[in-house]
């Protein structure tokens, strides 16, 4: 059985290269298509040029050609797969190769972030990166924070590592397309800490689990419709995960769940959110889900604490 995190790449023996959408994989591995060899593609590797499909195009790619392996993402079987990359595996050759990706390890080692736990995603990962690349930094479990908190020191001491600057917000915001305001965007993102700017280049840092805190996959739910609330959040452990999770405390909604890279890290423990979204029902329970499309309407996080703090309500 092939195990596979969220983060990871796989290479299938068409060489069709996978994102990994899942911790979890009942049949087959949950991912969704990111790269088909293309003799008219616009990245290379090993000699061989490639096409990156974005999230729409992908889909309807793969409905056209193979179609049995479309459900709400792509689901490819395990005979079908020759490789899988996992973010740590790149990182030793881009400390040689690529001085950004060396500055930022550099300064996680200085803080004591275990080399086996940082890794690289997106298109590094497999090797077609750009010059327009950004760069998907991973660091895996609790030693997420310290890098996190290492990289915020970082960009206050004037070297290599900076922060972001007006025109990259603009343009991360338009990339985004959120349900909340720029100026309520900016607020949010500033605080999470987990982005920044290496010689030039816009990187984040993305948590993935420790193979330990993978305990048992999110049940799908029954969908009862459209809410928005209030309530105080009771836990943010995992609210920078793939999905986020927000424990609150509410008449009858447990927890919020965003599967939108948007609102992960939108708010603290003892903060008072508002959520709209899509209200579901798994075995008595229900929940709030943001994030139930790629650019999803009429669903967003809000920090009320957070904006009242800052005098924006």
């Amino acid at each position: 059985m092939i195990k596979a995190r969220i983060r990871d790449f796989l290479v299938t023996n068409d060489d069709w290269i996978f994102a990994v959408a899942d911790y979890f994989h009942p049949h087959g591995v949950r991912g969704v298509l990111r790269y088909v060899p293309d003799e008219n593609g616009e990245r290379e590797l090993n000699g061989k040029r490639y096409k990156k499909y974005d999230f729409d195009v992908a889909f309807d790619f793969m409905r056209e050609n193979r179609p049995e392996w479309v459900e709400d993402v792509h689901i490819v079987p395990e005979d079908k797969i020759k490789k899988v990359l996992q973010p740590n595996d790149a990182i030793e050759q881009l400390i040689r190769s690529d001085h950004r990706v060396a500055a930022v390890v550099k300064v996680l080692d200085e803080a004591g972030v275990p080399r086996e736990k940082m890794g690289v995603t997106g298109s590094l990962l497999p090797g077609l990166q750009n010059e327009g690349s950004d760069i998907d930094f991973v660091v895996c479990g609790n030693d997420w924070f310290t890098a996190r908190d290492a990289i915020e020191k970082a960009k206050s001491e004037d070297g290599i590592i900076e922060d972001i600057d007006e025109e990259m917000w603009k343009k991360i915001y338009t990339k985004r397309i959120p349900e909340i305001s720029f100026e309520e965007f900016i607020v949010h993102e500033k605080r999470k800490g987990n982005r920044g700017m290496v010689d030039g280049t816009y990187f984040d840092l993305l948590f993935v689990k420790d193979w330990q805190q993978i305990t048992a996959p999110i049940p799908r739910g029954k969908d009862i419709g459209t809410r928005t609330i209030k309530a105080k959040v009771t836990n943010a452990d995992l609210a920078f995960d793939n999905p986020s999770v927000y424990k609150i405390e509410h008449e009858d909604i447990d927890h919020v769940l965003s599967y939108t890279h948007t609102y992960a890290g939108q708010a603290l423990a003892g903060e008072t959110v508002e959520a709209s979204g899509v209200v579901e029902i798994v075995d008595d329970i229900k929940r709030l889900v943001v994030g139930t499309s790629r650019e999803p309407k009429g669903e967003w996080i809000r920090s009320l604490t957070l904006l009242e703090n800052e005098n924006m309500i």
